[in-house]
């Protein structure tokens, strides 16, 4: 296993890319690629959740993906500090493909909740001009494919509002100002795939998020993988004892089965026929 720390710099704000690189040659000793994960753990803008870092790292190294964890900026940071170090993250990704054995196999950006909506943002933005500086190929900060764990995909109706003060501070919540933060209102049909979980019971971040943003991607063409759980509150993460909080919150057997379809998801969007 390979381990990787890289720091990013957007203006006075740092981030911190981690990087777990799972040994590559295979039996014969030939050269092995796989699929790398960027994991976008959630907090509302205010914390990174250390509970959907590494152990989701971990669980998709199992799942025999490469892994890379993405600890941005938060509030004080606004927006789009967090959105250009995500871009900045997955160039890093990007450039160094070959000497981290992922070659020309998919790059997914996995988002939790307010990391989700990062996650969302980056792959619905990354044409756009407030990350136009970065890269002179927009292609080059486009996810392969995108996977959003009960995450915030609106600053309308559904949004959750703590996460939306974080994010704009206290500039003017104004139209323009949230049409901008509401991945939503971004895609187009070069959006890339999506697979989407969320509980119906969640009661920070409404189902509705995940709805709207599946109907979006429908309505453009979109191909997208919806998974709606009966039961279950907010900032599940893997759904087991691993990364429940002290009480027991967080154990949900039904949920724990979002990786399994994550990478049924994965393997069929990207991978059928691909030797490895």
């Amino acid at each position: 296993m390979q381990y990787i720390e890289q720091i990013i710099t957007e203006g006075t704000f740092t981030a911190h890319l981690t990087g777990y690189v799972i040994d590559n040659n295979d039996e014969m000793g030939r050269d092995r690629t796989r699929p790398a994960v960027l994991i976008i753990p959630g907090g509302g803008y205010e914390v990174v959740s250390e509970r959907e870092a590494e152990p989701v790292a971990l669980k998709m190294i199992g799942l025999g993906y490469h892994a890379f964890i993405l600890r941005y900026a938060v509030y004080p940071a606004l927006y789009p500090v967090a959105l250009r170090q995500a871009a900045h993250a997955l160039l890093l990704i990007r450039q160094n493909a070959q000497a981290w054995h992922i070659g020309l196999q998919p790059i997914i950006v996995l988002g939790f909740s307010a990391g989700g909506h990062l996650a969302a943002s980056l792959a619905t933005m990354y044409a756009e001009p407030v990350l136009a500086d970065l890269s002179d190929d927009p292609q080059r900060m486009r996810p392969d494919g995108v996977a959003l764990a009960y995450a915030v995909l609106t600053a309308g109706r559904y949004a959750h509002r703590g996460s939306i003060d974080h994010l704009l501070g206290d500039r003017d919540h104004d139209s323009q100002a949230l049409a901008e933060v509401s991945p939503e209102r971004h895609i187009t049909p070069d959006t890339p795939p999506a697979f989407l979980w969320h509980t119906i019971t969640d009661d920070l971040v409404p189902v509705e998020n995940a709805l709207q943003f599946t109907e979006k991607l429908h309505q453009n063409g979109v191909s997208a993988e919806l998974h709606i759980y009966p039961r279950g509150g907010h900032g599940l993460s893997l759904g087991t004892a691993e990364t429940a909080i002290p009480n027991g919150y967080g154990i949900e057997p039904e949920v724990a089965s979002w990786p399994l379809l994550f990478d049924h998801w994965l393997q069929d969007t990207f991978l059928k026929g691909v030797q490895p």
